[in-house]
């Protein structure tokens, strides 16, 4: 695999940078840009979407972390809350995300094609699915918000208290679906600057509202834990509203016509069909972090509360190497597309380096580290001393998590979201929830077991899903 790396990274040419033609593309990068991704240089193509879509990741981790630092100045249980009512929106997560693995493989597929009306109507399909799909989670989800709290292993006291937070999440959590599912649309089309710029203005309204509404402060009234859902929610809505203008203002790649605003059967079945596989396997992913964070709670609330810090972290590093991620998965798509499966290959290999060297540095700086980081969250010394132990371990499989994200992503651009899900389910199911189980439980380890579980799972999940892209099915997949 080595040599085939060094081999593809000749293709960016990288003796011929400088800082000019550097900063040049940077400008395109960020500003947006009509190249067609097809026929650009490798180094190149990866590099102008890669940007955008790492800045885009920064702003969903920052959302992540802005959160936790403002509610963590409510206490152990209120931050406890956040880790029980996010382990759970996952599902909500999983779903936003299966979807938008879809549209991306089907918009990239028909762009690479030409075909961008076509394009357009798969968009408007998965915003259909979409929205269907989260009123179906959103009755239930504040209907019994209480009841799942507990359900999850939370207090009576964390139930009575917090309840309006995972209430107003799941009641809300259509404009989470839509945020994913549009930025898809504008990412997989080649306009990763868009998706970005969306990101970046719902995390403004959220940072500028989190310590109003939580807090108080001036004319607001002081809404505590609930303030904080009520800031996420407004922000990602007004970033939804936002998108809709991108779509119909015609100026991008992807147009919604009114023309176009209807049903459309076969593209829908199409689209559900891929996602489908994207959805499952995210569910398997995401229903595993919801049973490891139930064995967790038997440890209490300052375990919970130490490991949902930890993960905040971890996840703000992990996501701007998902953006890079995204670059293969659009690369991938749009090379099929042009009947260049070659290239295909090429832009995953690449990307995977990058991916690696970047994930290594910042694994390394958490391991030596990891106090520093959690202390900036809370400074109660119970959940630090439970932070620092799960950030230590998980950040040891970064460079498993590197390369399995670019090699996963790299099977859903081409459409085949079914051996990501097997990949899954043998990794999360099959090992890490019955691990973590034994460690935690049975050999009395709590969060260390369940720490140690989660690198063992990352690490076969990675080693499965390159013997398995290797062999290059994936380059078959028609959609």
């Amino acid at each position: 695999m080595l040599h085939k790396i060094a081999s593809t990274l000749s293709l960016m040419n990288l003796k011929d940078l400088n800082i000019k033609e550097l900063w040049i593309d940077v400008k395109e990068a960020i500003g947006g840009t009509e190249r067609d991704f097809t026929e650009t240089s490798l180094g190149k193509a990866i590099f102008i979407l890669a940007v955008p879509m790492v800045l885009e990741m920064i702003m969903e981790s920052v959302f992540a972390v802005v959160d936790i630092f403002f509610v963590s100045k409510l206490g152990a249980d209120a931050v406890a809350t956040v880790g029980i009512t996010e382990s759970v929106m996952t599902v909500v997560y999983a779903i936003g995300v299966g979807l938008a693995m879809a549209t991306t493989a089907l918009v990239s597929r028909r762009i690479g094609e030409k075909k961008k009306k076509e394009a357009g109507v798969v968009a408007f399909q998965a915003i259909l699915a979409g929205t269907f799909v989260s009123l179906l989670l959103a009755v239930p989800g504040v209907i019994f918000a209480k009841e799942f709290l507990l359900l999850m292993g939370g207090t009576e006291g964390m139930a009575e208290e917090g309840y309006l937070f995972p209430a107003i999440m799941f009641g809300g959590n259509v404009v989470i679906m839509l945020l994913f599912i549009i930025n898809s649309v504008f990412r997989s089309s080649g306009d990763a600057a868009i998706s970005m710029r969306v990101m970046w203005f719902a995390n403004i309204i959220n940072i500028i509202l989190d310590p109003l509404l939580i807090f108080g402060y001036g004319p607001f009234p002081e809404l505590g834990l609930q303030g904080a859902a009520i800031a996420t929610t407004i922000g990602r809505g007004l970033a939804v509203l936002y998108q809709f203008y991108l779509l119909f203002s015609g100026k991008y790649r992807i147009r919604l016509y009114l023309e176009s605003l209807k049903l459309k059967l076969q593209v829908m079945w199409n689209l559900l069909r891929v996602s489908g596989g994207g959805i499952m396997q995210n569910l398997i992913a995401t229903s595993s972090w919801i049973l490891l964070v139930r064995i967790i709670a038997v440890s209490g609330p300052d375990a919970i509360a130490g490991y949902t810090i930890a993960i905040r972290i971890v996840v703000f590093l992990i996501l701007p190497a998902w953006g890079l991620s995204n670059a293969a998965s659009t690369l991938v798509g749009q090379n099929l597309g042009a009947k260049h499966p070659e290239r295909a290959e090429k832009s995953v290999w690449i990307t995977g380096y990058v991916n690696m060297v970047f994930m290594g540095l910042m694994g390394t700086l958490l391991v030596i580290f990891p106090e520093f980081w959690i202390r900036l969250f809370i400074a109660d010394l119970t959940v630090i001393e439970n932070g620092v132990l799960a950030l230590r371990i998980i950040s040891c499989g970064f460079l498993f998590y590197a390369l399995g994200m670019v090699l996963m992503q790299g099977f859903n651009g081409s459409g085949d979201t079914v051996t990501p899900t097997k990949i899954n389910f043998l990794a999360f199911w099959i090992i890490e929830i019955p691990l973590a189980y034994v460690l935690a439980i049975v050999l009395n380890m709590g969060l260390t077991g369940a720490s140690i579980a989660i690198v063992c799972a990352e690490s076969i999940l990675t080693l499965t899903a390159l013997v398995l892209f290797r062999r290059g099915k994936w380059k078959l997949r028609q959609v």
